[in-house]
């Protein structure tokens, strides 16, 4: 017996919040065993990103290389990449083995702070767009991806945008909505030709640094079990939603605080 294993490649958030930290975390609550690459060393915490450094290619591609030699995966979720470079260097490690990947596409910070170069875009579509079974792009994030200065906002939109991503190269494609106004959080998936919608309330809370780390990571979580994505996709809301409820009632440090992953362990 094995534990269910997912590799996460992304950034790394001294905070906790988000990057690698969170997905760690989400894979734990969720019963598998995480490993992981380290793209990049953020300085941040809940006020912003102060600081960003990539790590070398040749570092990266050996991590890969260490990773992948001994321990199979059964899913991967990737996030912050940064640059062209680091991103064929991912995609042709990931050629070698057979594992579902969540890609988020992950292009800036919630603070605004460009996370992944402009010149990489066309790289990032090109190169591993086909590799994922599933991209997450948030609603500003779509947009950037289809170089659409107006953001998608009435549900017929974001279909579309999810339809046009996903004859990019995706095989499915999860707009999140986390950015539109209302009461609501509805995410549109596009699958096999097929629209599903996932909604849920939106909590009032500052504490949402992270989410979109936490729900791909939990996408990925769920396909490392073998669970078809519409149902990995549905649960992956579910547990990001009690995440959220949970970590609202916390205060770390000034600014826009963290999830709580490990709700379900804690009093």
């Amino acid at each position: 017996m094995r534990y269910k294993t997912v590799l996460t490649i992304a950034g790394s958030d001294g905070s906790g919040g988000a990057g690698i930290q969170a997905d760690l975390k989400t894979f734990a609550a969720l019963d598998c065993y995480g490993v992981s690459v380290i793209t990049a060393v953020t300085a941040q915490n809940t006020l912003g990103v102060a600081d960003c450094f990539e790590m070398p290619v040749s570092n990266i591609k050996v991590q890969l290389e260490t990773i992948l030699g001994d321990i199979p995966v059964d899913a991967v979720k990737i996030g912050m990449l940064g640059s062209v470079a680091i991103i064929r260097t991912v995609a042709g490690m990931l050629k070698k083995i057979e594992a579902p990947v969540v890609l988020d596409t992950v292009l800036q910070s919630s603070s605004g702070r460009e996370l992944l170069k402009r010149n990489a875009l066309p790289v990032l579509i090109e190169e591993l767009f086909p590799l994922a079974r599933l991209i997450t792009p948030n609603i500003p994030e779509s947009a950037l991806l289809l170089g659409e200065k107006r953001l998608p906002s009435t549900e017929k939109e974001i279909e579309q945008t999810a339809r046009m991503l996903q004859q990019m190269g995706a095989s499915s494609v999860l707009v999140k909505g986390g950015h539109q106004k209302g009461d609501r959080c509805s995410d549109c998936l596009i699958s096999n030709n097929r629209i599903s919608w996932f909604s849920t309330e939106k909590i009032t809370t500052r504490n949402t640094h992270g989410t979109g780390c936490t729900l791909s990571s939990a996408v990925a979580a769920f396909l490392a079990g073998g669970m078809p994505l519409e149902s990995a996709v549905e649960k992956a809301k579910a547990y990001t939603f009690e995440a959220i409820r949970a970590g609202a009632a916390f205060q770390l440090g000034k600014g826009s605080g963290p999830l709580h992953h490990c709700y379900r362990f804690w009093k």
